[in-house]
């Protein structure tokens, strides 16, 4: 097989990979298995064909599959005309393999050594029977080669612990194959559930797969996904369902997921996994938002999560500004802060791990879900209603999730979980309010009445600074001066027609050579005024702990209700007593006789000596400047040691904040935030705002005033700049 090939110039990026799609799940909640469910659930899948996109000949779409329980009674028929023997607990996988035989035949033998290492035993390969004529001439050229195969378990194996066998092989073998073999994938090796997807029309769907047809083909639960690509190049692999969810909407923090998940993974130790090296990186770098979810779904489960914990842990509801949410509840969520970013963005995803059949809906509920229960126990959520034809007197209950719920569907139990149910069980796993009362601060100022400054600087040393950090007359007045009087920058007229910093003539800002990202096409826009309850700018400083254990120790932390530190603030965090938060100061300047590259070499060398001695913050600064001295930009400091920690596995450990004259309007503070920054004292700003009542430039005498609406500025800034990206926090 060969994947489809992504341009390699242009404007194209594989970072722009984002889906806008059609999802739903039919349960039977009693766990009844039938034909009928999967027939309906092709049917409600067809009917999602509008929220999906064609090729130009015909046949091809973005993909469209589904996720089905386990159908034993089919399997077991096949086994014995195949002449294996399946073991009382068994799983079969889905496997795509290259057109080119000998690849595949290589790729066979790695997935089967990496399952013998677990002690699983491989009792046979099955080609799935395909119908090509159901593909377009586009998924043609990239159709793999798809087999199926039977893994038994030993008798004394548990469910649990061969579900994760079965992942650490398969993560093994993908590690194996990345370089040599494009087309391996497996969308599901699993004793619960297995995956028929593919680059099809949802109509085709049952024709390729011939295996949909065959009346034994019976199962209790099935997740369907119409895919509807943004920016991306359609694969086979990317058609959803993935391995335990379907998602509707963008991921618009992935490329901060992604990479956080990188740094993270040192922190995830469960015995469950005893060597985690083996499933790292944990996941995709590459490929849609959905598959990187989908991804780190899954490293929690084998962890020992259960569903519900994770998926709450990656999609929290909004919370931080509820004050009618249970204490209890609100407890939970504040726990769990520490241990991983939101993954935020429009999102409706529906999900399954062969028991659960659930949903979940993001925090501002910018995607649509809407159920059905019929009397005889069938529950259907989807996009929207109607994806099938039930008489309405059989409808026992319906309703939609709204913004930051779950609801599940529990087919051991038959019982229907709604999000009150799912919120007490949360809440109830661990005294979480009372840790967090006893361990949690909040970072207060260690000056009254907040002055802009409590040395200020003269003139002539004002001006010097002015000048090596390229403070301009325009920047005070119409940047500094307006943030501070008002409130809020500055209105000005659209478009920006000055050159790019690397074709002006003029020294530019390092900061000149970023832009803002927006959200793509599929987003509904963020009120960052009129949303407030939903958005949050919180920050705090701790090091991180891991995800897979609870317990007190975890919650020592100091908060702080913006990045945007005042001199009170900043002293007040270097002045905190406690072992836990002890502090590093790194000089940013350097011997002018030094190079740049060697300086920021000698920076990130000694943020590593600090964190391995065990200090929490790390404050990078550029406020002692010396003759003969040069400073390293904070932005390419930060990065540089933001990115040294992750390399030497300790990033965890320690929070960034910047003491910086670089620092004076929103993006500079996004940048630094964007590049590693917990926080940053913008000590220049407040100097020039200082220097600005000194003159009697400004109506505003009151420097305590200034400086609180040049915070409240910077902050307005922020949310604007997160509201733009389709993100809350």
């Amino acid at each position: 097989m060969d994947r489809p090939r992504q341009p390699s110039g242009g404007l194209y990026s594989p970072e722009f990979e984002k889906d806008g799609c059609g999802f739903g799940l039919i349960a039977q909640m009693d766990d009844q298995p039938s034909h009928w469910l999967v027939r309906t659930a092709m049917q409600a899948l067809e009917r999602l064909t509008h929220r999906g996109a064609i090729a130009a000949d015909g046949k091809t779409g973005d993909g469209c599959g589904l996720l089905i329980k386990k159908p034993h009674g089919f399997f077991s028929r096949i086994a014995a005309e195949n002449k294996f023997e399946l073991a009382s607990l068994y799983a079969v996988g889905m496997v795509f393999l290259s057109q080119d035989a000998a690849r595949a035949g290589a790729a066979r033998a790695r997935l089967e050594e990496e399952l013998a290492r677990e002690d699983v035993e491989v009792c046979g390969w099955r080609t799935v029977p395909t119908d090509a004529s159901a593909c377009g001439a586009v998924a043609l050229r990239s159709v793999p080669h798809i087999e199926q195969v039977f893994v038994n378990a030993p008798p004394a194996m548990g469910e649990e612990s061969f579900e994760r066998k079965l992942y650490i092989a398969r993560r093994r073998a993908e590690k194996a194959l990345e370089e040599s073999d494009d087309a391996f994938y497996v969308p599901t090796l699993s004793a619960r559930v297995i995956a028929y997807k593919g680059l099809v029309m949802p109509d085709k769907l049952p024709i390729f797969y011939e295996d949909l047809r065959e009346h034994d083909m019976s199962t209790s639960l099935a997740v369907f996904h119409q895919r509807f690509s943004t920016n991306t190049w359609p694969e086979w692999r990317l058609a959803q369902p993935f391995r335990f969810l379907a998602h509707n909407g963008e991921i618009n923090t992935i490329q901060g997921n992604r990479n956080w998940s990188v740094a993270r993974s040192y922190k995830f130790e469960t015995p469950l996994i005893p060597d985690m090296k083996e499933i790292r990186p944990l996941v995709s770098q590459s490929g849609s938002d959905s598959c990187t979810l989908d991804n780190m779904l899954e490293v929690l489960l084998a962890g020992g999560m259960d569903i519900f914990r994770a998926m709450r842990l990656l999609i929290p509801p909004a919370w931080q500004n509820v004050d009618t949410m249970d204490p209890d509840l609100k407890a939970f969520y504040e726990y769990h802060r520490m241990h991983m970013e939101p993954w935020d963005g429009p999102a409706g995803i529906v999900l399954t791990d062969g028991r659960y059949a659930a949903c979940v809906m993001d925090r501002n509920g910018l995607r649509p879900a809407r159920y059905v229960i019929t009397n005889d126990r069938h529950i259907t959520l989807a996009t929207e209603i109607g994806v099938y034809d039930y008489a309405p007197e059989d409808v026992e209950v319906k309703g939609r999730l709204k913004p930051g719920q779950m609801l599940a569907a529990d087919t051991a139990t038959g019982e229907l979980l709604l999000p009150r149910d799912i919120d007490a069980r949360l809440k109830a796993r661990q005294p979480y309010r009372k840790w967090i009362k006893a361990r949690k601060k909040q970072l207060k100022a260690k000056l009254e009445n907040e002055p802009l400054t409590l040395s200020p600087m003269s003139k002539d040393r004002l001006a010097v600074y002015e000048k090596l950090f390229q403070v301009t007359l325009e920047e005070r007045e119409q940047v500094l001066r307006v943030l501070g009087e008002a409130g809020q920058e500055a209105v000005g007229s659209m478009g920006d027609d000055t050159p790019l910093p690397v074709l002006s003539k003029r020294p530019r800002s390092l900061f000149d050579n970023f832009r803002q990202q927006f959200a793509q096409v599929t987003n509904p826009p963020i009120d960052p005024l009129r949303e407030q309850i939903v958005m949050s700018l919180e920050v705090s400083f701790a090091g991180e702990s891991n995800p897979f254990e609870e317990r007190e120790g975890f919650v020592t932390r100091l908060v702080a209700s913006s990045p945007v530190l005042s001199e009170g603030k900043f002293r007040g965090l270097l002045a905190m007593e406690e072992p836990a938060f002890r502090h590093a100061r790194i000089d940013l300047g350097y011997p002018a006789e030094v190079s740049l590259h060697d300086a920021i070499v000698d920076i990130c060398e000694r943020a590593v000596a600090a964190v391995r001695e065990g200090k929490l913050i790390l404050v990078l600064s550029d406020r002692d400047l010396a003759r003969e001295k040069l400073p390293v930009h904070a932005l390419l400091a930060t990065g540089a040691v933001h990115h040294r920690l992750i390399e030497e596995g300790i990033r965890c450990n320690a929070n960034i904040v910047v003491e910086t004259a670089t620092a004076r309007d929103p993006h500079h503070f996004a940048a630094l935030i964007g590049y590693g920054a917990t926080a940053v004292y913008p000590y220049l700003a407040f100097e020039v705002l200082n220097d600005i009542i000194r003159g009697g430039e400004t109506p505003v005498a009151d420097g305590t005033v200034i400086g609180i609406n040049y915070r409240r500025g910077i902050n307005k800034g922020l949310y604007k700049i997160t509201s733009k990206m389709g993100i809350s926090t």
